[in-house]
């Protein structure tokens, strides 16, 4: 039970909630500043590295922790895809392509929380079809939304599950989609947007508009986006088939969301409103690298192509208010009830070598019914300022897997396929999350003791496709599963001056095991092993300190922070070996240390001048085996300058990364090398058309060939089944163009 951890923490948050009667509160930090204009007509920016006061009250990225991107920086910055963010903005995010999502600090996957608008997107995994390259790896989540439909972006980081529940271990990433002010000035009743772009990196054409309109009290939104693309460009050249070919596979794309929003302002402060939104994402692929002549490729050339399928759909209830005088129950207040259907499907379908049909698919999806709400209170008691939060999470969702194949003739299906590697399961969860903001007078210091209480119950079916699959009677029978945590944190902040905090936090992580890591199975009796879930797994935590400060003094804004973190009951994959058969396993094993340094600073200059750099190392041990964590990216910084004014400007930035840094047990996986590449973009607004912005970007400009080296740290370069190096490398020179014309 994780209620035994980190009892002291424990201990100081209960007394002070028995000393001082309070609750929990949000952490704030410094003021941030709007963009000024000088005398001689420059911009001075406004960067975002500072939290700033946008957060509502109660919601995950509500902490002097996290950062935000808003809609301008994210258009700035000519973000279209998850890798631009930790390129141009933020040198502490990395994307990981075997999980389908972000990693921040040497974790991703299920340990990286995601929410949009507040609603949790789950993670799915099928175990035994996953790798960051393989065909039938549908992993992820994540990577289900589109950065058109986005207000803001807040990057949360730290182990921190009082703030966001299950699978906060390494941060979180909360996603705000538009609403209707976002479109809609002050002094009108409708706004619109409009964009165009062209991203020579996949040869992808994208288009997006959303409109707004406010009636009486009513406002109401749609927006919608489309992108149409290709292969992500590489180095590597030769356009060959099978296992010597280093150019790209051919793919085509295409990618589309829809978002409805209805809002409906009443007496009081209340707010209602219906959200419905969709996402979808198609890609084919030709798979020439395994095409070929057996025994080194399989698969007849020209005749076999992969499939992926990002589906998102979820309609939701939501209810806001905020206090109109000081004696209301409640300040400010905020719920969802909601319904999301989450599907990830990925495959392949062509001919053997030998001219056979084939063909596979596996269909990973999530279906959940919510609510997710939350409550503050203001007061003051006994000389002291509290702000009392109250949450509440509940949920209950159906997992489905399956895994098909094209039978070439109806009675010689192939084995092991037209399965379900993982049963069907209902789940159920429950959030509860007390916390107090505790301000001592004028004193500029405030303490926040809080904590989270987690339960969770997992019921595994082992009817339907799972009933076939072979691995149920020889490796025995699963079993429902139900498990609590209590995760406990514990905030102080100084405001140093008005324009400067330190903080600093204790604060424990958990999460629950998925239903992949409970009660996948995979039995292949002809090769001689196994995979294999494991029901007894505990939940694994993570318990961490974090000090650091945000800063806004108008010139100088940024971040620094360092950070030390503990996590125990690691659940990872075991190898074990007998005469004839190998079995691999997920259990708790290991714990593991993750340490680190993290700073985001900008100085702006009265002339329009500015300098940026974003920097991240990260350090990750497994303390069992001393080995170095090949998930933790090696050290990244971001540093550049640019000039703008009212009208046009442009930025220089370079992006720098060491080199990936081996450990004894992966001798022979590819170490990244270090690498560093230099970005440059201009943007201009022309004064005679009003809310045109024209910008464009040239990336890689010296064409430097490149390595992600999350994305490569399991290739081994020298086994058959992998591709020569320059087919893993990143695009080389690319340029990216946008045309918004603002309303």
């Amino acid at each position: 039970m994780i209620v035994r951890h980190w009892r002291s923490v424990l201990m100081v948050c209960t007394a002070a909630a028995l000393v001082l009667p309070v609750s929990q509160a949000f952490a704030q930090s410094a003021p941030a500043t709007t963009p000024a204009t000088n005398a001689e007509g420059a911009t001075v920016l406004q960067k975002i590295v500072v939290k700033g006061n946008r957060a509502a009250p109660g919601s995950v990225a509500d902490t002097p922790l996290a950062t935000q991107i808003d809609k301008k920086e994210l258009e700035k910055k000519q973000v279209t895809n998850y890798d631009d963010i930790g390129r141009s903005v933020d040198a502490t995010v990395n994307y990981s392509r075997a999980d389908a999502g972000f990693s921040l600090r040497g974790l991703s996957g299920p340990r990286i929380l995601t929410t949009i608008d507040g609603i949790p997107i789950p993670y799915l995994s099928n175990s035994s079809r996953q790798g960051a390259f393989a065909p039938a790896n549908a992993n992820g989540g994540g990577d289900t939304f589109d950065f058109d439909s986005l207000s803001s972006l807040d990057i949360v980081r730290g182990a921190d599950s009082s703030k966001g529940g299950s699978g906060m271990l390494g941060g979180a990433f909360v996603l705000n989609t538009l609403e209707p002010e976002d479109l809609i000035p002050e002094d009108r009743d409708w706004g619109a947007i409009v964009k165009s772009t062209y991203d020579s990196e996949d040869r992808s054409i994208a288009g997006s508009a959303a409109a707004a309109k406010k009636v009486g009290n009513t406002s109401i939104l749609f927006q919608g986006a489309y992108r149409k693309g290709h292969e992500r460009d590489s180095k590597g050249n030769d356009d060959v088939y099978g296992r010597f070919r280093t150019e790209a596979d051919p793919a085509d794309f295409d990618q589309h969301n829809l978002l409805f929003k209805l809002r409906q302002d009443l007496e009081g402060g209340h707010r209602i409103g219906l959200t419905a939104e969709r996402f979808r994402r198609d890609l084919k692929t030709d798979l020439r690298d395994l095409q070929g002549t057996p025994p080194i490729r399989s698969y007849l050339v020209g005749n076999y192509d992969g499939r992926e399928l990002r589906d998102r759909d979820r309609v939701s209830l939501d209810y806001d208010y905020e206090a109109q005088s000081s004696d209301a129950f409640f300040s400010t207040a905020r719920a969802t009830l909601y319904w999301q259907d989450l599907k990830k499907e990925s495959g392949s379908q062509g001919r053997t070598a030998a001219n056979v049909a084939y063909g596979r698919n596996n269909s990973i999806e999530n279906e959940t019914w919510g609510f997710s709400g939350t409550a503050t209170k203001d007061f003051e008691y006994s000389g002291l300022s509290h702000s009392v939060r109250v949450g509440l999470d509940v949920g209950v969702s159906k997992w489905t897997q399956y895994s098909s194949a094209l039978c070439p003739t109806p009675t010689t299906c192939p084995s092991l396929n037209n399965q379900s590697e993982v049963p069907n399961v209902d789940s159920a969860n429950l959030g509860v999350t007390f916390e107090d903001k505790i301000e001592i007078g004028n004193s500029g210091f405030a303490l926040t003791p809080g904590f989270r209480f987690d339960w969770f119950n997992y019921r595994p079916s082992t009817g339907g496709g799972f009933e076939s699959n072979p691995a149920l009677p020889r490796f025995g029978a699963i079993y429902d599963r139900t498990e609590a945590g209590m995760s406990p944190k514990l905030l102080a902040t100084y405001d140093l001056t008005p324009d400067v905090q330190l903080y600093a936090q204790l604060a424990v992580g958990f999460r629950a095991p998925t239903v992949d890591e409970l009660y996948s199975r995979f039995y292949n009796s002809t090769q001689g092993y196994a995979q294999l879930g494991n029901p007894n797994l505990d939940p694994e935590i993570g318990r961490g300190i974090e000090i650091g400060a945000n800063f806004d003094t108008g010139g100088l804004q940024g971040r620094v922070a360092a950070f030390h973190t503990r996590y125990q009951n690691f659940i990872e994959v075991v190898t074990t070996t007998t005469p004839g058969f190998t079995t691999f396993n997920y259990t708790n094993v290991s714990s593991a240390s993750i340490s680190g340094l993290e700073a985001n600073l900008i100085k702006t200059f009265d002339n329009g001048i500015n300098l940026h750099t974003s920097l991240a190392y990260t350090y990750g041990r497994n303390d069992d085996t001393q080995e170095r964590l090949r998930s933790v990216a090696p050290f990244k910084a971001i540093v550049g300058g640019g000039w703008s004014n009212d009208e046009y400007g442009f930025d220089l930035s370079s992006t720098l990364s060491s080199q990936m840094t081996g450990n004894d047990n992966a001798v022979t996986s590819f170490d990244a090398p270090g690498y560093g590449i230099v970005d440059l973009t201009a943007w201009w607004t022309p004064e005679q058309v009003k809310g045109l912005r024209i910008q464009g970007g040239v990336y890689n400009i010296f064409d430097q060939e490149y390595y992600n080296a999350l994305a490569v740290r399991d290739v081994n370069l020298s086994a058959t089944s992998s591709q020569p190096k320059e087919w893993y490398s990143e695009p080389g020179r690319t340029f990216k163009i946008s045309v918004t014309k603002t309303f």
